[in-house]
């Protein structure tokens, strides 16, 4: 009888165990459909995830067809969500629904706004993700013939991209839907410096010149008459109309408000960016208020360096101190800042095994910004290739070697680079664990508040031991603080652009130039500021709990593992996470 017994349970646990994986297969399934349909919702992301079946293809984001396969795609998935046992998933698997889930609901919000009548603005955009693209020294591949047919095709769509943004840009116009008159004057000649008279001096031509040595010379030919062609017959008329279009219709009929609240469905439209780049409901009303308590307690701590420096005049004048410091604008050649970063590099390194277990493979480089757009980026991480075959870069832009000040250059490359961006988007790109959707999944409030709070371990890394380089860090922080009040100022409160660069000139250090890029950016993505400082504080936040209730147990080296390993999570979903971990213990 008991011989039976045991055969009875044996089979029982395995027809469980078959059930159990049964589940998991159809669930990874579904985040396998998943990942393809937002691939092929958006091929330039694609493209940029290693996913080159999409490199021949472009979104028409601002369409209403469009929107009507997004608002398809995320009702397909909330119904097969609704078909989950979410008791049977493993403890990733239950990350994977919760994060869908989220998306879906996000997404179907951001669709309740016709946000599609502003599809270009300065800052970030398909229009400047083709310029990146045709340069050849980003995602897209120029390796074979294949590769430039593909981008062949992907500049076909993009001339007639520009025509569906500027049917739309009308639409918007007829509607009181436009941007700010600020934003308008930036991204004129974002298209028409694209416009040359020369096709080779073009920057869609840049791959032309660098065609590998082992095409044949026919297809070399071939290629670049197509190429010619295609840049000549409709690149670049397309760029001149819509040159002519900014100038002559939309910048006359450009908006002299800055934010979104002035906007008709602008109240509705800036609770859905604050909820979708932060991950959590806190209000604009709280977030203005944090913010203005952080500047306030930063102030105090820029107040102990001025005096440690010996400098007797007001914060205020030190700011103009730093910003204006001969010895802090060492440079005279765009190399010279480049190395420097290497050499911050160099110094961090001893130091990280000492915090992190967990590192990426994913090599990393620096570079210089490429110039077409160098005037109006900013410093950025743009991650590597999954295969490892492209690294990720540390983009520096530098404008005007002479006037750059390096006091920020140890905290701009915690953020940018190690062991900021670099090693988180690395190591979810890198986990075999996630499935597909999640190695290349972004959410702003961890990606980038991970990135601020590794700002915080300069001093464990061997940085600031300068105190101007201390200031730096505390120069950025607050520059995140500042951004919690100036974002919601502009759009919640009725700010204006120069009212928003007025408070910023008198609470922190960045240059007049550059901090009147960083408004016009906030103008142009409402909400996106807000993430870094709300997902910092909630990093921090959760980094004390866990020493408090480990004590000696608190190991900082799997404090930072367990934040990593999962990838990019909504906070809620972190903080759960870390919070089983320390019960576990």
């Amino acid at each position: 009888m008991r011989k039976y017994t045991i055969l009875f349970i044996a089979f029982s646990i395995l027809l469980f165990s078959c059930k159990s994986e049964e589940k998991s297969i159809a669930f990874s399934t579904l985040t396998k459909n998943y990942f393809d349909g937002k691939n092929e919702l958006n091929p330039l992301d694609a493209t940029l995830n290693g996913q080159s079946q999409y490199n021949d293809q472009l979104q028409f984001e601002m369409t209403d067809s469009f929107r009507l396969k997004q608002k398809a795609f995320y009702e397909k998935f909330e119904a097969e969500l609704s078909k989950v046992d979410e008791t049977k998933l493993s403890q990733e698997e239950k990350i994977s629904y919760e994060i869908i889930k989220w998306e879906i609901g996000v997404g179907k919000d951001q669709l309740a706004q016709p946000s599609n009548l502003l599809p270009i603005h300065q800052f970030w955009g398909t229009h400047l993700t083709m310029g990146q693209y045709a340069g050849g020294a980003a995602a897209q591949p120029f390796k074979t013939e294949k590769d430039y047919k593909d981008f062949l095709k992907r500049m076909d769509l993009y001339s007639v991209w520009i025509d569906s943004a500027m049917v739309y840009m009308k639409k918007g116009i007829s509607k009181g839907i436009v941007l700010p008159k600020a934003l308008t004057i930036k991204v004129i000649p974002e298209f028409e410096d694209m416009i040359t008279l020369n096709v080779e001096d073009n920057l869609f031509y840049s791959t032309v010149k660098t065609m590998p040595s082992s095409f044949s010379e026919s297809v070399k030919k071939d290629l670049t008459e197509k190429y010619k062609t295609t840049i000549t017959g409709k690149l670049i008329p397309q760029f001149q109309k819509m040159t002519q279009f900014l100038k002559s219709e939309y910048l006359p009929a450009s908006r002299n408000t800055s934010g979104v609240g002035s906007l008709p469905f602008g109240r509705e439209y800036y609770a859905t960016c604050v909820k979708q780049w932060t991950t959590t409901t806190t209000s604009p009303e709280e977030i203005h208020e944090l913010g203005l308590k952080e500047v306030a307690r930063l102030k105090i701590e820029m107040e102990k360096v001025k005096t440690q420096v010996g400098y007797k005049g007001t914060l205020l004048s030190f700011f103009d101190e730093v910003r204006n410091k001969k010895e802090l604008k060492p440079f005279k050649k765009p190399e010279e800042v480049i190395a420097n970063f290497e050499a911050i590099y160099a110094r961090i390194k001893p130091n990280v095994d000492r915090l992190f277990s967990l590192q990426p493979k994913t090599k990393f480089q620096i570079k210089r910004t490429e110039a077409f757009r160098e005037l109006s980026a900013s410093a950025e991480y743009v991650q590597g290739a999954s295969d490892g075959s492209r690294p990720g870069t540390f983009y520096v832009p530098i404008p005007d070697v002479s006037n750059y000040n390096l006091y920020g250059d140890e905290d701009l490359f915690l953020h940018e680079a190690i062991p900021g961006h670099h090693f988180q988007i690395s190591l979810q790109q890198e986990n075999q664990q996630l499935p597909d959707f999640r190695k290349f999944n972004w959410f702003g409030a961890y990606g980038e508040g991970w990135a601020l709070y590794t700002e915080s371990l300069g001093t464990e890394l061997g940085l600031y031991k300068d105190p101007y380089q201390y200031f730096g860090m505390l120069g950025n922080e607050m520059h995140r603080a500042i951004r919690l009040v100036v974002d919601t100022g502009i759009h919640t409160k009725g700010w204006t652009r120069e009212q928003a660069i007025k408070y910023s000139l008198e609470n922190e250090a960045e240059s007049e130039a550059s901090i009147i890029s960083e408004i016009e950016r906030y103008m142009a993505i409402p909400g996106q500021a807000l993430s870094y400082k709300i997902g910092q504080l909630k990093i921090m936040e959760l980094r004390k709990s866990a020493s408090k209730k480990m004590g000696a147990k608190f190991d900082i080296k799997k404090f930072h593992e367990k934040v990593l390993e999962s990838g990019v999570l909504p906070l809620a979903l972190l903080e759960n996470k870390i919070n089983a971990w320390i019960n576990e213990k």
